[in-house]
């Protein structure tokens, strides 16, 4: 089973499987087709998360998230006054982090892949050279960001014009591109052509990724998270992302309320969730960071003597204000950018990905002549600790800037048992509410026993502790619930559409099924 953002990505890794591979065989192809097919959060210049559980029940956390080139400092979005310098970390050569795509895939490879790596680029090499056919809300997408590629871009590239629906869409630099990673694995990116072009990209917009930085970058391996939830284990990204300790912070807390007895999106539901999500954010912004540079006291903050601490100003007839959790009161947005992808192979093998520029195309910066955009996740750092980033989350020294560190994320790729065997394999993008909105399909299947699609397209809501709101959908609550939320003295906000979860759930007699988001043009296939 494959479900990705796109049905010609998803037919990529079933092809994959055809063939003989695994489910990493799969993942690999996946994000490179994601690359082409998918611009605005699939790339070959950002980064990401993967997941992975075996047949034999062992797990493994692999870690490309993007890294701060060698000469970026505290203060390098700061003016003379040390206000933030606005759209610095978000709209120029100076908000790329180092990539990390490219060596997370081949550290995939060389420790779990069974086809050849040529095998597994090859599909991505096609499309971009035969070209695909643009969806409307590609189109749209493409018409929408227009006047930031023409901002930023030193070169003219094939994203600028007008699209269209069935349009077909060639990018034949991306396939140069993608030809010399096929045929010289990493170096085909961190170093010959494709690395001049790049730093010479930086030069011209004077950014400050070098050759060095490129040759230097090394995804690393990491111990998954892996935390007991009644029948359950969770398995997600440790630092230097939240996801995991988020969700399991979330899960383990709600373990102490009686969730089952409670009615789906009643007042009482959506009060307890806020209540424990602005708790968990609050964690957040003050504990975690990259842990090669900051001690982050993951057990500390999982221990459910600490958790119920946590919860002695709980009251379940009213809101607690997020400034008696922590102080300041902040604007924020939200978006659907980055991409998640979960794959099940006939063997049992699972793998969950999360993978992202930040925001759609990130920087909006294509390198001239390679074909590819670049991620703004620099923004991702605490520019200036206590302000708040582009999704309004705010950060403190554990998250401050610092020379090839990386920077933290909410990305919470994630592999669910059930008394020791397969049960779910689970992610999504939507920058702050992506730990939510896993959290949230979760709970729907195994508390609120809602069938996967039911769990998957039902309306979601989110609190991230600052601003002191609870968002929802439209048509999320009934006008009831919002009055007796607003009662209690929350805030409510209608916005977009809250995640894109792309989720796989083994039944009893094994079989699997995989249900693809409503909310984009998202893809589930299976053999």
């Amino acid at each position: 089973m494959v479900v990705t953002a796109h049905p010609l990505a998803t037919k990529v890794g079933l092809d994959i499987m055809k063939k003989g591979g695994n489910a990493i065989d799969a993942s690999i192809a996946v994000q490179f087709a994601l690359a082409v097919v998918y611009p605005r959060a699939g790339n070959i210049g950002g980064g990401g998360f993967m997941v992975y559980r075996s047949k034999d029940n062992a797990y493994a956390a692999l870690d490309f998230r993007e890294k701060a080139p060698k000469q970026s400092h505290r203060d390098m979005y700061l003016d003379s006054l040390g206000n933030v310098i606005e759209g610095l970390s978000l709209k120029s050569h100076m908000a790329v982090g180092v990539p990390g795509v490219v060596d997370g895939m081949v550290k995939a490879h060389q420790k779990y892949g069974s086809l050849s790596w040529k095998e597994l680029v090859q599909p991505a090499f096609e499309l971009a050279q035969g070209g695909i056919l643009l969806t409307q809300k590609e189109a749209d997408k493409l018409n929408e960001t227009q006047a930031d590629f023409k901002a930023v871009n030193t070169k003219d590239n094939v994203f600028m014009g007008t699209f269209s629906k069935g349009q077909l869409f060639k990018q034949l630099e991306l396939a140069e591109t993608l030809a010399r990673i096929r045929d010289e694995g990493e170096k085909g990116f961190y170093e010959g052509p494709t690395a001049d072009l790049l730093v010479e990209e930086m030069k011209r917009g004077n950014g400050i990724i070098t050759h060095d930085d490129l040759k230097s970058y090394d995804a690393v391996w990491r111990t998954p998270f892996a935390e007991p939830y009644k029948s359950y284990t969770i398995i997600s990204m440790p630092p230097p992302s939240s996801g995991g300790i988020a969700l399991c912070q979330l899960l383990n807390t709600l373990e102490q309320y009686p969730i089952r007895d409670m009615e789906f999106h009643s007042a009482e539901h959506v009060h307890l969730v806020t209540e424990i999500e602005r708790r968990v954010y609050a964690d957040r912004a003050t504990h975690l960071g990259d842990p090669d540079f900051w001690e982050v006291p993951q057990q500390q903050l999982i221990a459910e003597p600490y958790l119920i601490e946590r919860m002695n100003d709980f009251n379940p007839d009213s809101a607690t204000s997020s400034e008696k959790i922590l102080a300041g009161e902040f604007a924020t947005k939200e978006s659907e950018e980055t991409t998640h992808f979960s794959i099940v192979d006939d063997e049992g093998n699972a793998v969950s990905v999360t993978t992202t520029l930040n925001l759609n195309y990130g920087s909006k910066i294509v390198v001239g002549g390679a074909g590819f955009f670049l991620n703004n996740e620099m923004d991702d750092f605490s520019v200036k600790p206590g302000v708040p980033n582009y999704f309004g989350l705010v950060g403190n020294e554990g998250n401050a800037i610092e020379s090839e560190k990386r920077m933290l994320s909410s990305m919470t790729p994630s592999i669910i048992l059930k008394d020791d065997q397969l049960y779910m394999v689970v992610g999504t993008p939507g920058g702050s509410t992506i730990i939510t909105s896993v959290f949230q399909t979760f709970v729907n299947v195994a508390e609120f026993e809602q069938p996967l699609l039911d769990a998957v397209h039902n309306k979601r809501f989110h609190s991230q502790w600052l601003p002191d709101k609870i968002f929802i959908e439209e048509a999320t609550l009934d006008s009831t619930v919002i009055r007796q939320l607003e009662e209690m003295g929350h805030t409510i906000e209608e916005r977009r559409p809250i995640g894109r979860v792309e989720a796989i759930l083994v039944h009893p007699d094994g079989k699997l099924e995989g249900v693809a988001d409503s909310r984009g043009d998202d893809d589930a296939g299976g053999l």
